[in-house]
């Protein structure tokens, strides 16, 4: 059952509640404006063997993240055909449609974020809308780093996609002047918003709102890695201290 903490954050597990089925498409809607949030979600998709059905995006900018380590498929965006991995990022630009084939026979997984685009895309020259997180530089900061997938480099103006490593510990409470979602790789923890907290893990769904003060903490011993997107775009490297300014990328 999903928890919801101080100032709103919400917390969830990926196969939270009962998916919409359509063919062999699975979707677990985790986040949106029917449980609290203002401009971005956060869905589960899962692909069966074969062709899925065609997945229209009208008017939002989203992007997808391919979950499991070993799957692979190929991904149609309107007529073109794209071959990938795992730990691979895709922007969906308002008005695009996604179809997967899937070689089976075990289901593909995506994370899937959107959020409402203001702007007009149609006269804009094409990006391969395909990013390996391998291909990424990792920005350090303290004992921590983080790659951004997707960004206004690939695309996107309106949301920006990113992974991030947590070693163990407990950074500052911070908060951001942006609408996040996270989902949890890999690793557990705690997350902490204001004076509440509930435990992490892999396949956790996390919803923060603008500028709620927050931290995730890492309980294990090893790395906690997340997904994260956050609208309006920017830098994961921008947060704020609790009681300070601007501050380097630290949760």
């Amino acid at each position: 059952m999903a928890v919801v903490l101080e100032g709103g954050c919400r917390v969830s597990t990926m196969h939270e509640g009962v998916p919409q089925v359509s063919g062999s498409l699975k979707v677990w809607n985790q986040i949106g404006k029917a449980n609290g949030a203002e401009a971005i979600s956060l869905r589960i998709l899962e692909f069966g063997p074969g062709t899925s059905p065609g997945l229209h995006n009208s008017e939002s900018d989203e992007v997808l993240y391919l979950l499991d380590e070993s799957s692979e498929c190929t991904v149609l965006i309107d007529g073109n055909n794209y071959d990938i991995g795992p730990q691979t990022g895709i922007y969906l630009r308002p008005g695009q449609t996604l179809t997967v084939e899937n070689p089976g026979p075990d289901p593909v997984r995506f994370v899937s974020s959107q959020a409402d685009s203001q702007l007009d895309h149609a006269n804009e020259s094409h990006v391969s809308p395909i990013v390996k997180l391998s291909d990424r530089r990792a920005l350090p900061t303290a004992d921590r780093w983080y790659r951004v997938l997707v960004d206004e480099e690939i695309g996107s103006e309106q949301v920006t996609q990113f992974v991030g490593s947590i070693p163990p510990g407990r950074a500052p409470d911070h908060f951001h002047e942006y609408e996040e979602v996270l989902f949890i790789l890999r690793g557990e923890g705690r997350m902490w918003a204001g004076e509440t907290n509930t435990p992490i893990a892999p396949g956790s769904c996390i919803y923060l709102p603008k500028r709620q003060v927050h931290c995730v903490e890492n309980t294990g011993e090893g790395e906690l890695r997340l997904l994260g997107v956050f609208y309006p775009a920017g830098s994961p490297a921008v947060r704020y201290e609790a009681t300070d300014e601007a501050a380097d990328f630290r949760r």
